[in-house]
């Protein structure tokens, strides 16, 4: 390996020193846990939704009850008068059977309205149980992200820690001028500056070197990089 003894060695503990770090910046910054909450949250603003719906059904049902049951009276009222006696004039009774006509197909609309109600209001409570569901699980699953994120963020700030407090050797095993331009391409090559040469094709962007460049740099001394992505390649 020459020059780049050790580079991966290094490259991995900084992978992982980078992972760590991303991982308490997300824990801390709650974004996991913000995310269920959200969801936990639209989901029961879903069900709070679905309720008033059924609510304002149940009102409109109320109402078409109170109607129903007035028409039902009013015509009981005229059918009684017709059958009573006390109204002998022709067109008076003719006029009363019109109104009673009128009063009962009035009751057959407002019951067919009734039934409409009580076929949505099916579907509405049958949507009502799947959101309660899924909002009870959602906010369930929230609550437990909540707890675990704590033992989490602890055991990566841990790790993260003893990781960092390995660099110092790694360094110190990896020659200065490799360890400067590795440093130097961590922050373009997004925290990757090295990467091993695996049956001539390079592991940091997966491309294979040509035959050529593979000789190249299987025989140069200066520091090997990769003809395509330019990271440091370890032998």
């Amino acid at each position: 390996m020459g020059a780049t003894a050790h580079l991966l060695e290094l490259q991995q503990l900084d992978t992982t020193i980078d992972r760590l770090r991303a991982r308490i910046a997300t824990l801390t910054a709650g974004s996991d846990l913000a995310a269920a909450v959200r969801d936990a949250d639209a989901a029961e603003a879903r069900l709070g939704e679905i309720k008033l719906q059924l609510d304002a059904l149940d009102r409109d049902t109320s109402k078409l009850e109170h109607d129903v049951d007035s028409l039902q009276q009013k015509a009981a009222a005229e059918e009684q008068r017709m059958a009573s006696g006390a109204v002998a004039n022709a067109r008076e009774l003719e006029a009363i059977g019109h109104e009673v006509t009128n009063l009962r197909r009035r009751i057959a609309d407002r019951e067919d309205e009734e039934l409409a109600i009580m076929e949505r209001r099916e579907t509405l409570a049958a949507a009502e149980k799947d959101a309660s569901e899924t909002a009870t699980n959602l906010r369930e699953a929230a609550d437990r992200l909540r707890a675990a994120a704590g033992d989490e963020l602890t055991t990566a700030e841990a790790d993260l820690a003893a990781r960092e407090a390995e660099r110092p050797a790694a360094v110190a095993t990896v020659d200065p001028e490799v360890l400067e331009l590795y440093e130097e391409l961590r922050p373009q090559k997004k925290g990757i500056g090295a990467a091993a040469l695996v049956d001539g094709v390079c592991q940091g962007c997966h491309e294979q070197l040509s035959a050529v460049e593979l000789s190249r740099v299987r025989s140069t001394d200066a520091i090997p990089r990769c003809e395509h992505c330019r990271r440091i390649l370890v032998l």
